[in-house]
């Protein structure tokens, strides 16, 4: 799937209800723990969740799957979306990379061929479900007896279960293990995963058949960032969702009359994350 190499559409952004939303992967507990403690007394909704359409007035949850989780278990009504359709051409799926911190090896290894019906080899396998790289640079097959990507999910979820409790886990686009051993000095182990297609994404969130957390990597052309629109708004039941997505637009018109949108075509790293 490549990306369009125009410049990308104004972000289409609207408030919809949340549980219309349907994530293709479990939420991070690291992540999701603090974010749902401060969504509980934040006053702006900072960087909206990407979803595509998915039938009958239902959303796919592309990215923010933590961010979703937050506002269910806050039990806000509605939530703001940026929309962004698959076939818009301005998606792009690729894969994250794991980084394990803060463990040791052996123990982490240990725990996995614990794991049923999985276990950790050798060298690379064409059949693997993942490899690890350890510090070392020495590359380890998981092995598992999947028939087809929902299975292999499942088995990703428990393997990645492992570090997600007993480990920190980061994540990144980097592909080369010595810079990422250079930015990550308490990094133990890179876990690379295998490609997904869009059909994969959406099949997991239709029959819940979740990839683990953070592994999907969509970049999309056009992400809204820093939108700041007012909790507030969201979090009251007594305006309809129609009145709130009209306060929505007028909002949007405001801030284009006042030049305080602006569009960045590079890609960019965010620091105050």
């Amino acid at each position: 799937m490549s990306l369009h190499t125009t410049d990308a559409p104004q972000p289409d952004l609207r408030i919809v209800l949340t549980e219309t939303l349907h994530p293709h992967e479990e939420h991070d507990s690291q992540r999701s723990r603090p974010l749902v403690e401060r969504l509980a007394t934040e006053t702006v909704v900072i960087n909206p969740p990407i979803v595509a359409p998915m039938g009958a007035s239902q959303l796919l949850v592309l990215d923010g799957a933590n961010r979703f989780h937050a506002f269910s278990h806050l039990g806000y009504p509605h939530i703001l979306v940026q929309v962004a359709p698959y076939e818009s051409g301005h998606i792009e799926l690729k894969t994250w990379r794991h980084i394990v911190c803060d463990w040791q090896f052996d123990a982490l290894s240990e725990n996995i061929n614990q794991l049923d019906d999985i276990q950790l080899h050798d060298g690379q396998h064409n059949s693997a479900i993942a490899h690890i790289i350890g510090r070392d640079e020495q590359v380890y097959a998981l092995l598992s007896p999947v028939e087809n990507t929902h299975e292999r999910n499942a088995a990703l979820r428990q393997v990645v279960r492992v570090y997600q409790q007993n480990a920190t886990l980061q994540r990144t686009a980097l592909a080369e293990p010595s810079e990422i051993w250079q930015l990550h000095p308490t990094a133990i182990a890179i876990v690379e995963f295998p490609h997904y297609q869009p059909a994969d994404i959406i099949a997991a969130a239709k029959f819940k058949a979740y990839l683990p957390p953070g592994i999907s990597r969509h970049i999309i052309q056009g992400r809204a960032l820093k939108v700041n629109y007012p909790l507030d708004v969201l979090r009251d039941p007594t305006v309809s969702l129609g009145e709130k997505n009209e306060q929505l637009q007028a909002w949007i018109q405001r801030k284009l009359t006042n030049r305080q949108i602006r569009y960045y075509a590079e890609s960019s790293y965010l620091f105050d994350e």
